[in-house]
């Protein structure tokens, strides 16, 4: 069936303009004012209201096995809340055991997503190191569509990377035309930390962000990002929590390195004062790595998603619920790590971003969906709305609003960390595939009608990194022979 959207203002990344937005098959067909729809079309009113790209959010982590236990949200409920919101596609994570092949570890991430309601990929964790990684990571790139790789520079006796994997696999990504992610905390500070200060006597959630100082972020970064540097590999820094990571990022992008920075819609917003909450309940359920920072680090991040530091807004959406949560009661090195927010992130950015001036509806655009497709190559396809484009479409009130919460939300936690927010903005439609999945609060996702998206290598960067690699190569040295 095609579905017309009549009488918005269509909003990208580099423009705005009235049209009305024509879809069949799944693609955008038409683009223009006054276009008719076609017999049978399913119209949807868009007057007075904005026509986004849908959103891409580039971290999730949907049915992960986490910390002795699997997270709540699976990758239909996940994907489902998501559309909710006006995201139509995710970016998850396939995190292998050490040890465990990593073709192996996708094949079973692959199905568990088959039951998606919108269209998803996947990032593929390197947790450890042999020919069969090296083996792997190439047969991933070429035959099943994955262009990024993912490295836990935290968790120590995990999966936790060392600087020899690193290099090994920022090598091999390199050869590959994929990009490198890094989560940046250094590991082993961490664990001697947690030790510490439990051993003092300190075990609830409160000793978690005391445990990971904003310092062992900002080391981490750096030390990735110039081990990216001397190898030549772009590189993805997820969920950057504070000022010593975004400066990290700052000054290798000013030196002219292609690192990419992203930050959650939590950490822009919550502060560490949710840890000393009286409520071991409440205080537990903001437990996720980085851990919120104080107000300082809020404000520098915003500063740097203005300055384009940091491209792309993520939710790290990780659902644990309190009886999950309460493995630690007794010893917060033993909270599983995780939040929510895949359903709310649209709205609290436009909320806290447009609303107050700090971003303009396109840059908004820009950094919850077209940066995302632009980074992991799928853009055209994704992150625009435009025609021979993937018919994913937010529309947008900008006028109505909503109260955020757990007991409205259709995320599968029992605890939403931005609880009680009132926001002006909200998605009022959402198309997936060109199908109207969302409408006016009536959520018609269906289970399995999401999609794997095949992202390319060799994104359009690559052809600048090639090109300053064979610029800067090294030459001999011609000498005469010395005499004998």
């Amino acid at each position: 069936m095609a579905l017309l959207i009549k009488g918005g203002t269509v909003v990208n990344a580099d423009r705005s303009f009235r049209a009305d937005v024509l879809c069949e098959d799944g693609k955008i067909v038409g683009l223009g004012e006054g276009l008719e729809a076609p017999a049978g079309a399913e119209l949807v009113d868009a007057g007075g209201q904005y026509v986004l790209p849908g959103g891409i959010d580039p971290h999730t982590h949907m049915q992960l096995p986490f910390m002795g236990t699997v997270a709540s949200e699976d990758f239909y409920s996940g994907t489902a809340a998501g559309l909710a919101g006006g995201t139509t596609m995710i970016i998850d994570f396939v995190i292998p055991d050490p040890q465990e092949p990593l073709l192996d570890a996708y094949h079973k991430w692959r199905g568990w997503a088959e039951k998606a309601a919108a269209d998803y990929s996947f990032h593929v964790a390197v947790t450890w190191w042999d020919d069969s990684v090296h083996r792997d990571m190439e047969t991933l790139t070429r035959e099943h569509g994955v262009n990024s790789f993912k490295h836990f520079m935290a968790y120590k006796n995990a999966i936790m990377c060392d600087d020899e994997v690193l290099v090994n696999s920022f090598s091999r990504a390199r050869e590959l035309g994929a990009i490198c992610t890094v989560h940046a905390e250094n590991g082993e500070l961490v664990y001697r930390l947690q030790k510490e200060i439990f051993e003092r006597g300190i075990t609830g959630p409160e000793g978690h962000p005391l445990s990971r100082p904003p310092e062992c972020e900002g080391e981490a970064a750096n030390r990735a990002i110039r081990i990216a540097e001397v190898l030549g590999v772009p590189l993805y820094v997820v969920h950057n929590s504070c000022k010593q990571s975004l400066e990290a990022i700052t000054r290798a992008r000013l030196e002219g390195q292609r690192v990419f920075g992203e930050v959650l819609a939590g950490h822009l917003l919550i502060d560490d004062s949710v840890y000393r909450h009286p409520d071991w309940r409440v205080a537990a359920a903001h437990v996720m790595s980085p851990p919120f920072r104080s107000k300082e680090h809020q404000e520098a991040l915003w500063q740097g998603l203005q300055a384009g530091m940091l491209q792309t807004t993520a939710t790290d959406h990780c659902c644990f619920c309190d009886p999950q949560k309460r493995a630690g009661i007794d010893d917060f090195r033993k909270i599983p790590n995780g939040t929510a927010g895949v359903e709310d992130r649209m709205a609290v950015l436009w909320h806290h971003g447009v609303n107050s001036g700090r971003l303009t509806p396109s840059e908004f655009v820009r950094v919850t969906s077209t940066n995302a497709a632009q980074i992991f190559n799928i853009y055209p396809r994704k992150g625009v709305v435009q025609v021979g484009s993937d018919a994913d479409i937010a529309v947008w009130d900008p006028e109505a609003s909503r109260t955020i919460s757990a007991r409205t939300h259709h995320q599968n936690i029992d605890y939403n960390i931005f609880e009680g927010m009132t926001v002006r903005g909200v998605c009022s439609h959402t198309v997936s595939r060109g199908r109207l999945v969302w409408a006016d609060g009536e959520l018609r996702a269906e289970k399995g009608a999401g999609r794997h998206v095949d992202r390319p290598v060799f994104a359009s960067y690559y052809d600048a990194l090639k090109t300053r690699a064979e610029v800067l190569t090294p030459q001999p040295v011609v000498r005469a022979k010395a005499a004998e």
